[in-house]
């Protein structure tokens, strides 16, 4: 959790004036801790506080105020978890709301090259900039999103790229055609079009994670090659395990060492969850987050690519 400036700014590019409402405080019982966040304009959201007649009823506030045109508009409201709201948490939920438009992102956006930290004043009308007395909050800006790249938009694809998003993935989507891939896309999924897949490895960051399920074993073979050519934080291959077995003799007949290929995970997922797409998708957005989780307690190990 934190202030994710990229999401925002995106959102109002495609929406417009955006209110974003953050838990600000909890006392007892409640749903999410302090930090989560959901973003709302008007005709859809994305993100939650916890869902239920606390949401609701946030969200209707926040669409409410979106009419409104005056600039750093916010207001703080506290809503107890009982009878009134059809809750029995038994705790209380602070909610901040502020409201987004280009104006707002320009500023925030240049705070965010002198600091990490988003401080404003909670009184409504006050830049984050201004030295205003009273109650101040601060969120930390959240780092860019993990990019990740996936190879195959069949049913396993789709099924990842409808969880993915919202657990901090940057993903691009790479198929071998445009009518491979569903007519909309989540935010935060930018489709690829390569007729040539592997070839598309060399574009991705260094510190990507690969996730690679194409409709051909040709094409994922070739695909694990360049991965194992390219700087990585991760990789996977759908498939058994005689597909892996077989795949790792023809890796090594490649020019790659042992060490190297076993960066590569396969199967992926978790198999006692089954077999179906999206028992594969939850078991492999778990394994990701195990790995965030991992890797925020420890350093990074260097990675290794071949020569």
């Amino acid at each position: 959790m934190g202030f994710d400036l990229a999401q925002l700014t995106q959102a109002v590019g495609r929406h417009g004036r955006v209110a974003r409402i953050v838990v600000s405080g909890t006392k007892g019982s409640v749903p999410r801790d302090q930090g989560a966040a959901m973003l709302v304009w008007q005709g859809g959201q994305s993100g939650t506080i916890g869902g239920g007649t606390l949401e609701f009823q946030a969200v209707k506030s926040a669409r409410e105020a979106l009419g409104s045109d005056a600039h750093w508009q916010r207001h703080q409201t506290r809503f107890p978890l009982g009878p009134a709201l059809g809750q029995c948490c038994g705790g209380s939920v602070t909610l901040l709301t502020e409201l987004f438009g280009e104006v707002e992102c320009r500023a925030i956006e240049a705070l965010a090259k002198s600091g990490d930290m988003f401080t404003r004043a909670l009184a409504s009308g006050h830049a984050p900039d201004t030295q205003t007395a009273g109650n101040l909050m601060s969120e930390q800006f959240t780092k860019t999103a993990t990019p990740l790249w996936i190879y195959g938009a069949g049913h396993v694809g789709r099924a990842l790229v409808n969880i993915l998003p919202a657990l901090g993935y940057d993903i691009t989507w790479v198929d071998t055609g445009s009518e491979r891939f569903p007519d909309t896309l989540p935010e935060g999924v930018a489709p690829l079009v390569s007729t040539n897949p592997a070839a598309a490895v060399a574009y991705a960051p260094h510190d990507a994670e690969h996730l690679v399920l194409t409709y051909s074993h040709a094409y994922d073979l070739d695909i694990c090659h360049q991965i194992l050519s390219h700087s990585f934080a991760s990789a996977g291959l759908i498939g058994s395990a005689t597909k892996w077995a077989r795949f790792q003799k023809r890796l090594q007949n490649l020019g790659h060492t042992s060490a190297q290929i076993a960066r590569i995970t396969c199967p992926i997922g978790m198999p006692e969850l089954g077999k179906s797409p999206q028992a594969i998708a939850v078991g492999v957005a778990a394994t990701l987050l195990r790995q965030q989780t991992t890797r925020k307690s420890r350093p990074e190990p260097a990675k290794e690519c071949a020569s």
